[in-house]
């Protein structure tokens, strides 16, 4: 080729080279951005989940967290029974019997993020890392309740069949709508059947008396506070996951 034509066509070939490049990195950026849309829009449909998640578990805390209150206040009320016989009445101490008896459980809507890869979706660090320790702190309420629950079961209820009548302590308890609040479905259709109280000899004060019923009394009051302490700290870190979550979709909602 002549030496003119050899400069007009290596011209011509880095511009189209140029045009190519600018090209890809044209189609590049094109396809980052729309990759980038699709998930910021994955995760926004996470935080909503989220946030729903997480107001359904606060509800339900707050709930498990007055029942706990509820066993505390009358454990603290039959101790007083127990002190002063004076004060005992047959009514209020199977009022307090029947919420000792029930336990209950906290058991949220886990959302295992980590396990399923979402967990990368979340660009908050912050809510990233309170979302890691969720599962644990469930767990550690968990094991307090669960504790409570075993001794009632295989301690407490035995107690009180051998020394009392349960069927009196139940109809109180439904009567008052005790089992009904433990319920996470609608509670407006529960069944609370009048089982009327026992034909058979029962004495309180006999029961009050009895060492040991002291004894499941302090267990009653000891697990339930120890639950409601660690219920506490995990409705803290609640709320701190829902402040982190509304602040999240504000701020996606403003873009």
């Amino acid at each position: 080729m002549e030496t003119g034509k050899t400069s007009k066509y290596l011209k011509y070939a880095i511009g189209e080279i140029i045009l190519v490049v600018i090209g890809i990195l044209i189609a590049l950026s094109i396809n980052n951005w729309n990759e980038s849309r699709k998930e910021a829009i994955q995760e926004t449909a996470i935080l909503n989940q989220l946030h729903i998640e997480f107001r359904s578990n606060l509800r339900q805390l707050d709930e498990k967290i007055d029942l706990k209150k509820e066993a505390i206040n009358s454990s603290l009320q039959l101790f007083k029974y127990i002190d002063f016989q004076n004060l005992r009445n047959k009514d209020s101490v199977d009022y307090h019997l029947a919420r000792t008896l029930p336990f209950s459980t906290f058991d949220p809507i886990v959302n295992d993020l980590a396990s399923s890869g979402e967990l990368r979706m979340i660009k908050n660090d912050s809510l990233k890392q309170k979302l890691s320790f969720w599962t644990s702190e469930v767990k550690d309420l968990r094991e307090e309740e669960v504790a409570w629950q075993e001794h009632r079961n295989n301690k407490y209820e035995p107690f009180l069949i051998k020394h009392y009548q349960l069927r009196t302590i139940r109809n109180i308890a439904n009567k008052t709508n005790v089992l009904g609040k433990y319920l996470i479905e609608d509670k407006s259709t529960i069944m609370k059947p009048v089982i009327g109280v026992t034909k058979h000899p029962e004495n309180f004060n006999l029961l009050l008396n009895h060492p040991d019923f002291e004894d499941h009394i302090e267990r009653c009051l000891t697990k339930n506070n120890h639950a409601l302490n660690q219920a506490s700290i995990l409705r803290k870190r609640l709320i701190e996951i829902l402040d982190i979550l509304n602040s999240e979709l504000k701020n996606t909602n403003n873009d």
